[in-house]
């Protein structure tokens, strides 16, 4: 789900060698490889976009100990029905051990609940999430929140904020993402400390599960939506960009590992797991899955201002244990398309295959050995020369 946030709502690559478990055979970067500063595109949307350039401190920093708080609210029209919150906060929780191991221990998010119910002040159909909900509404309903907690909650200690409905607050529907981006003039301050990131979980929770924090709160890290937000062939594919890989498109996917992409724009990965392939020759380079610390992670061919082709490695393993196929995936980045536009794009090794059982088309594209992907209009052409559990070898050809 896209955030709602004040602005929408007005509207030296290192020469290593590295040894994998797929042929015996070590593979070295190639020293015609430039620095991976060069492969860094910059953000023209001047929000959440794939822009390596994230705006801090509009948003909230990636790495590091994140605490939030999570408040439990009812309504005069939905009172929560007796029990505590226990099962909610137990359903949603998992997302800080999701965090720990998608960020290899890089962010440490921990979340406080505050195990009552707070009354808010108006019906829950007033706050407009029927209607879609703008950020005026959204803000007005965490202030609420906020205020009926303030006399037992230190907020001062906190970055983020969570609200959970009871799941008898039908009208409170979906769950989305909350960035202010009045850096000098939050709107939402207590005890002395402005609230400008969380989000507002809804019924939807129920069914995505814990992820559903995982997306959320990667938009309060700047992430933009990988799912698309118009359907103009009415197919209602609505994850026809990436498919369930990365959980900022589908959030019930079967890969719902970050993308390298992400990964690298969050501060989880470093420069030197990077590489930035040259734009012109031919070079060869080793990769790691991506589940798995340590190793180089992704191939960065850059093709224009804000374009790149980013070949990475997937495996069934970790938190992508369900996925739908493993090896090299292949995508297209543009750091100047907005959320839900298409700021990365998958590309299919299986464009005439139906996918398995339980899974979306993309699903069961990534590439083996043996198969190419070429964009001759980019001049950009990807062989994959070995794929195993160890990880794999691509060969990057540019005109």
């Amino acid at each position: 789900m896209h955030p709602f946030t004040r602005m929408t709502a007005v509207v030296a690559s290192l020469i290593v060698t590295a040894t994998l478990g797929v042929t015996g055979t070590a593979y070295a970067a190639p020293r015609s490889a430039t620095a991976t500063e060069a492969c860094k595109l910059p953000g023209r949307t001047g929000w959440t976009d794939e822009g390596h350039d994230t705006m801090h401190p509009v948003f909230h920093p990636s790495t590091g100990k994140a605490r939030a708080v999570m408040l439990f609210v009812d309504f005069p029209d939905a009172p929560a029905p007796s029990g505590d919150t226990d099962e909610y906060y137990n359903w949603l929780q998992p997302g800080t051990d999701w965090y720990r191991t998608a960020s290899n221990g890089r962010l440490n998010l921990t979340i406080d609940p505050v195990r009552r119910w707070f009354r808010m002040p108006q019906d829950s159909g007033s706050y407009g999430f029927e209607r879609g909900i703008s950020f005026e509404q959204q803000e007005l309903y965490i202030k609420q929140a906020v205020a009926a907690a303030d006399s037992v909650v230190d907020f001062s200690r906190y970055d983020l904020v969570y609200l959970v409905p009871p799941k008898n607050a039908a009208r409170i529907t979906f769950s989305p993402a909350f960035i202010d981006d009045r850096v000098d003039s939050p709107g939402v301050v207590a005890d002395g400390h402005p609230l400008r990131w969380g989000a507002t979980f809804g019924q939807d929770m129920w069914r995505w599960g814990s992820k559903v924090l995982n997306h959320e709160t990667g938009h309060t890290m700047g992430l933009p939506d990988l799912y698309a937000f118009t359907d103009p062939d009415g197919t209602g594919d609505w994850h026809r960009y990436v498919g369930g890989w990365d959980i900022m498109g589908d959030i019930a996917g079967n890969a719902p590992q970050y993308f390298a992409w992400h990964a690298w724009k969050l501060g989880w990965l470093d420069d030197n797991q990077v590489f930035c392939a040259p734009q012109h020759g031919r070079a060869t380079f080793p990769l790691t899955p991506i589940e798995r610390a340590g190793g180089r992670k992704m191939v960065v061919i850059r093709t224009e201002e804000t374009t790149a082709y980013v070949a990475e490695y997937r495996r069934a393993i970790g938190l992508d244990s369900k996925a739908c196929s493993s090896g090299v995936v292949i995508y297209r980045v543009d750091s100047a398309a907005w959320s839900g536009y298409a700021p990365i794009q998958v590309m299919d090794s299986k464009t005439d295959a139906s996918p398995p059982a339980g899974c979306r088309p993309l699903d069961d594209g990534a590439f083996r050995a043996g198969q190419v992907f070429e964009d001759t209009a980019a001049g950009v052409r990807i062989r994959v020369i070995a794929s195993g559990d160890g990880g794999g070898v691509i060969e990057v050809r540019g005109s």
